[in-house]
């Protein structure tokens, strides 16, 4: 009358790292598609000075305007290629409800970039009436000797 239907009395003390394992790939898949997204605006090739400034914290808030000029013929807002023509009225349009001391426009020019383009970027920017034009270099790490 007593007798045992399969397994035994004893406790199995084995861990069962399958659910685990299947946690850890569902959270690699998620860091995989989320990272690509978290970069903000065009990527750029910043010049490099040795003695650079602190960086200013406005420069990476969502509300700060920065204007990527990777390359001599492309001038980005955020993520969105705008031809020099249409820059101006752009930069107005993202200004106007700013109080006159934080209307500040950064640029950031790849090391390609020739001077005048970045120049046309400025005297764009100046036609707007927005004086405070701040632009973007690679902070130098520690003992770092700058690339030829």
């Amino acid at each position: 009358m007593g007798a045992k239907v399969g397994g035994t009395d004893e406790y199995n003390s084995d861990i069962n790292v399958t659910p685990m394992v299947d946690v850890m790939l569902v959270l690699l898949i998620i860091f995989m598609i989320v990272t690509p997204l978290l970069q903000q605006g065009v990527t750029v090739n910043y010049p490099r000075d040795m003695n650079s400034p602190e960086e200013d914290g406005e420069i990476t808030k969502d509300t700060s305007v920065v204007i990527a000029i990777p390359d001599n013929n492309n001038f980005y807002v955020g993520k969105d290629p705008f031809p020099i023509t249409e820059l101006g009225e752009k930069i107005k349009s993202m200004m106007k409800d700013k109080t006159p001391d934080k209307r500040i426009v950064y640029i950031k020019s790849g090391v390609d970039v020739e001077y005048g383009t970045v120049v046309k970027a400025i005297d764009t920017i100046r036609k707007q009436d927005i004086d405070k034009i701040g632009l973007v270099a690679d902070k130098k790490k520690g003992g770092e000797s700058p690339a030829n």
